[in-house]
């Protein structure tokens, strides 16, 4: 179908007080690339942070990371609980959900179904994975101030519980970056293609982030269509806390292959699917019928 005839979709978070900007579609490109030879596009790959403190991640490892992050807003916990999950992760699986371990131990926590945290296709699915580990982990007496690894073993329960303190620092880098401690640190990048599946990112969100409502991290979620014929788009509306739009923001950005986003505008800054190595860029003017965009309240 010609360009002039696609039809464009958008994805908008929305709050109560701070103008936003997000944006999300599929295969949001104007026109072609003018380049004197051919264009081979990177190989699909993640990034926390920048400069010399970037930490390398897979998409699987990036959406992984921000679903425990988004887990944790959704529970209210504090960053250090994020820390001790991303130091238990990186130990146990290396940030990937598994379907294979130790005995009967599989997915991102190596958790084990014989020992009561639930059946093997339930610890398969980071989401409950990380709300497991999370509710052990609150149980652990004063667990924000023990050292990381005291406080991963006494959830783990490993046979060598010293070695989740290798993780520590980039644990501690890690958190910084999923949960907007350090904003628009988190970065993805491959090449577009189909249309976005806009309901599907939307359930997801719901199920990492939880139901919504006045008080949760997703306040309202609304469908509407605006745009003129040939250009018309599909807008889901997101109202989202001021505390946890970063981290709404940066899943976006972790899970934008798997629903076919393409681009994400957030405070002032814009991401996009095709030059996401580059990171986080100052959002440029009001974009064309072809890269739609939406304006976002956090508050």
């Amino acid at each position: 179908m010609p360009p002039r005839h696609r039809r464009l979709w958008t994805l908008a978070l929305v709050g109560s007080a701070l103008v936003l900007l997000i944006a999300a579609g599929y295969a949001l490109f104007g026109g072609s690339r003018h380049v004197a030879a051919p264009y081979v596009p990177p190989a699909p790959g993640c990034q926390a942070g920048t400069g010399v403190q970037a930490i390398p991640m897979g998409t699987d490892q990036a959406a992984i990371a921000a679903t425990i992050a988004g887990v944790a807003a959704r529970d209210r916990l504090p960053r250090e609980a994020v820390v001790v999950a991303y130091a238990a992760a990186l130990q146990e699986s290396g940030m990937q959900d598994l379907d294979y371990g130790d005995r009967d131990s599989v997915g991102v926590f190596q958790q084990r179904p014989s020992q009561g945290w639930g059946t093997t296709a339930e610890l398969e699915d980071p989401e409950y994975a990380a709300t497991k580990f999370f509710s052990a982990l609150v149980r652990v007496p004063r667990y924000t101030k023990l050292a990381v690894d005291r406080a991963a073993q006494d959830v783990q329960h490993s046979a060598d519980g010293s070695a989740y303190e290798q993780y520590a620092e980039v644990a501690e880098l890690l958190a910084g970056y999923f949960t907007g401690a350090q904003p628009h640190g988190v970065s993805c990048w491959f090449t577009p293609s189909g249309r976005a599946d806009l309901a599907a990112a939307e359930r997801q969100l719901t199920e990492t982030f939880g139901p919504q409502g006045p008080q949760a991290v997703l306040v309202t979620v609304a469908n509407a269509r605006s745009g003129k014929k040939g250009h018309e788009r599909s807008v889901a509306v997101v109202h989202v806390q001021r505390d946890a739009a970063w981290t709404v923001a940066s899943w976006l950005v972790a899970n934008a292959q798997q629903y076919g986003i393409s681009e994400v505008r957030y405070a002032g800054y814009e991401w996009t699917a095709a030059d996401g190595s580059m990171g986080w860029q100052r959002a440029s003017g009001p974009q064309g019928p072809a890269r739609a965009s939406t304006s976002i309240v956090a508050g």
